[in-house]
């Protein structure tokens, strides 16, 4: 995957882009067609804003998100794209498993109550 690291008007130390690199690789574990991160950091006063974009083979990925330090905005978008990523995952993974077929939740309406002997329904 290939990771565009951009900073503006502030200076990213080598440990800090480190981590959001060893951040970023993490994400691959959800989506194999990951192809590449942008990742934009830039400060304002005392704000620090990281801004991250994923591009998959069929979806583009954004996060944004702001605090007081540049390595916790990044963990804050990081967390954000890693929960989308991984909703996007479990929806490939229920289509793949079902094919053609309705989630049970979603049923033709029959009747789903169980009846004891006495013939009362209760579910």
């Amino acid at each position: 995957m290939l990771i565009n690291t951009t900073t503006r008007h502030c200076e990213l130390d080598p440990e800090d882009r480190l981590h959001a690199h060893q951040r970023l690789e993490k994400l691959q574990r959800y989506a194999r067609d990951l192809h590449e991160a942008h990742l934009i950091v830039s400060a304002e006063k005392y704000r620090h804003t990281a801004e991250i974009t994923l591009k998959l083979k069929h979806h583009e990925m954004v996060s944004r998100e702001e605090s007081t330090g540049a390595r916790m905005a990044i963990d804050r978008a990081a967390d954000v794209l890693e929960e989308q990523l991984r909703r996007l995952k479990d929806r490939r993974l229920d289509r793949k498993q079902r094919p053609g077929e309705l989630p049970a939740a979603a049923g033709d309406g029959a009747d789903t109550g169980i009846e004891d002997e006495s013939g009362e329904e209760f579910a």
